[in-house]
C-alpha cells in the first residue's frame, strides 16, 4: 500500500516540486503519472518542465494521448496511469481511488497553500484518505524548506 504524501506548496509551483521529486522516483525505478483536472494547466506544466534546469536536470516526460504513453517515464494527463506508474502525483484538485492508492508506492498530493479553496480541499482529502486507512504524510515548505509536519499510519 502506497503512502499518500501531501505537499503544501507555499513558495513553489507544482513544476518545481515535481522537478525535484520525480527524478528521485525515477531513480528508484518507478514511473510517475501526473494527474490534473485542467488540460490547459497540464499544458503549462508540460512547458515548465521542459524549461526546468539544464541538460543534466532534464526530466523525460510527455502528455497523454500519444502513441508512446506506455513508454513515458513521466506522463501528464487527466486519466489513468497508462505508463505503469508506481507514483501518482495529483495536482489541481485531482483525486485517486482506493485501488489506485493501493497499487502505488507513493501518491503525491500537491496543493497551493495560498489558495483557500485548494487548502480546504486538501484538508478534506487528508481526512478521506486517512479515514479509509491509507498511510499519509503532510509536508510543508512554509519555513522555506520541506519539513514533515504530520504523519498518520493505518490503524491496526
Amino acid at each position: 500500500m502506497g503512502t499518500v504524501m501531501f505537499f503544501h506548496l507555499m513558495q513553489s509551483a507544482p513544476a518545481d516540486t515535481l522537478a525535484i521529486n520525480a527524478p528521485r522516483a525515477l531513480g528508484q525505478g518507478w514511473r510517475v503519472m501526473v494527474r490534473g483536472t485542467d488540460a490547459e494547466a497540464l499544458d503549462r506544466l508540460d512547458q515548465a518542465l521542459w524549461l526546468k534546469g539544464g541538460d543534466d536536470s532534464f526530466l523525460p516526460h510527455g502528455q497523454e494521448g500519444g502513441p508512446h504513453d506506455a513508454d513515458q517515464p513521466v506522463l501528464l494527463g487527466t486519466g489513468s496511469a497508462m505508463n505503469g506508474a508506481k507514483v501518482l502525483a495529483l495536482i489541481d484538485g485531482a483525486d485517486a481511488t482506493d485501488a489506485e492508492i493501493a497499487a502505488m508506492e507513493r501518491v503525491w498530493v500537491l496543493f497551493d497553500g495560498n489558495d483557500p479553496d485548494r487548502l480546504q480541499a486538501a484538508r478534506a482529502q487528508w481526512k478521506a484518505v486517512t479515514d479509509r486507512g491509507h498511510p499519509a504524510q503532510y509536508w510543508s515548505e512554509e519555513s522555506g524548506r520541506w519539513e514533515k509536519k504530520a504523519e498518520k499510519s493505518p490503524s491496526a
